[in-house]
């Protein structure tokens, strides 16, 4: 749990207000997949081939092939979780979402090889440890834009060791977060008009973390083994999504309406160009926990040892 005196990232109704807007309008731009993170991309790739490719790669570096157990940390619609099953021989996936609308997509794929859980990372108790965990796109949500810099790393922290506690001895993870660029002054940018849109009117009680933010609140936790800044796949990731959506307009205003419509659009063309120019980084880390430190044993150098 979050200690008590720290305020929290943003809440269920938070989620719920930009996920839970429909399945069937996300359905309309995103990919059969129903990924909504930033894909890998590849010269020829389409979006649904470069998202394969993005949940291809995190499960490689989470080293899930042919373990028991996987936790996915923001699981979405279950793209991660099908593909771990389909692709990786992984015998059950636990996934964890705060939307209404992804539970219970979701829990409908009636697959006795995943669970899905609406609650947070704070309130999950596993039946048993982890093989691995993934987590994509959720860590953008741990804090809230008006948070010092100390309770933000504090609520991260708070979150590695939680996931250090439920991985089993040699267990990986591997995670995936939008973030602030380092091109631009933090403080700066939290009072810009983009953000104070994207947080009003998109992602409320929402704010990504820097990558300072991240290397702090891991010290002592797990070990830094990759880190990648993709920031250009997301925006050629938000460019496809919104040509999907100008592509499905007519069917998604009937779903949502007009003004769902042009604030999503507006928001998705402040990602591409927030992503091109840095403003925005996209960055994918493969982490290993720091197993507490053994006792100590004491050896005699070769050169201080008696003769036989």
């Amino acid at each position: 749990m979050r200690p008590t005196s720290l305020q929290t990232g943003a809440s269920a109704s938070a989620i719920q207000h930009h996920y839970d807007v429909g399945n069937d309008f996300y359905r309309l731009w995103l990919d059969p997949t129903m990924n909504y993170s930033c894909a890998l991309w590849e010269n020829g790739d389409t979006l649904e081939s470069a998202q394969k490719r993005k949940m291809e790669y995190h499960a490689r570096e989470a080293r899930t092939t042919g373990v028991d157990r996987v936790l996915d940390v923001g699981c979405g619609w279950g793209g991660m979780m099908l593909h771990l099953i389909e692709c990786h021989e992984v015998k059950h996936v636990v996934g964890l979402t705060l939307s209404n609308a992804q539970a219970e997509f979701v829990a409908a794929m009636s697959s006795n090889q995943l669970t899905v859980r609406n609650e947070g990372w704070e309130q999950h108790k596993p039946v048993k440890p982890y093989d691995a965990i993934i987590s994509i796109g959720a860590m953008e949500h741990f804090a809230r834009l008006n948070m010092s810099a100390a309770d933000r790393i504090q609520n991260y922290k708070s979150f590695f060791e939680r996931c250090r506690e439920v991985l089993k001895p040699g267990g990986w993870m591997s995670l995936q977060t939008f973030a602030h660029g380092s091109t631009r002054n933090w403080n700066t940018a939290r009072h810009s008009a983009a953000t104070q849109f994207l947080s009003a009117e998109i992602f409320p009680e929402t704010d990504p973390p820097r990558l300072v933010e991240v290397v702090e609140a891991i010290d002592s936790v797990f070990e830094l083994v990759r880190l990648r800044n993709d920031r250009k796949h997301y925006g050629l990731t938000c460019r496809s999504w919104l040509n999907n959506l100008r592509a499905n307009k007519e069917s998604a205003t009937k779903l949502v309406g007009d003004e769902v419509i042009a604030r999503y659009q507006r928001y998705l063309q402040l990602s591409i160009v927030g992503f091109e120019t840095g403003k925005l980084d996209l960055y994918r880390i493969t982490l290993r926990p720091i197993q507490p430190r053994q006792r100590r044993i004491n050896v005699i150098p070769l050169e201080m040892q008696p003769l036989a």
